[in-house]
């Protein structure tokens, strides 16, 4: 997928179009409730709480990678990134990689030398660590899944 085609965005809830929100959703709802087999409440009330919602969308305008982040004090006592999904249809790509490379980009710019706290499923452990993050906790079940949390603190 060329770059040129892509279009990235960062944009707080009240910002977001009715289109954008949707296509957010969907994505989300696709990859954690669909693939995953998940049954849980994806709209948790907190995507418009001193959110940031950076996605990418196709020429075509469907949002193909999406993640938000919070400031400190919100989730965490730590600055949070959270609900990190790629479409299915761009896996192996580097579009991941990307989204992380650009969510943590704007992290830094918001909260600058701020520690930044996942929640990650655990098959997702080495991706996280490939950019700093360290585990901080042992094991847990999240919705069927299992999750660690891990800290990025440079």
């Amino acid at each position: 997928m060329s770059e040129k085609k892509q279009q990235w965005h960062l944009k707080a809830f009240d910002e977001l179009t009715n289109w954008e929100l949707y296509g957010i959703l969907q994505l989300r709802t696709e990859v954690f409730v669909v693939e995953q087999t998940c049954v849980f409440q994806d709209m948790d009330g907190k995507d418009e709480e001193n959110c940031q919602h950076i996605y990418c969308v196709t020429q075509e305008g469907k949002v193909i990678a999406c993640a938000r982040f919070f400031p400190p004090g919100i989730l965490y006592q730590e600055a949070a990134l959270g609900r990190i999904c790629t479409s299915p249809a761009y896996r192996g790509t580097g579009l991941g990689k990307e989204l992380m490379r650009r969510s943590l980009a704007e992290m830094e710019r918001c909260f600058p030398g701020q520690p930044i706290r996942i929640g990650a499923q655990t098959y997702l452990n080495e991706f996280y660590k490939s950019f700093g993050f360290e585990n901080v906790s042992e094991l847990y079940m999240e919705d069927g899944i299992e999750h660690v949390e891990m800290i990025k603190t440079s």
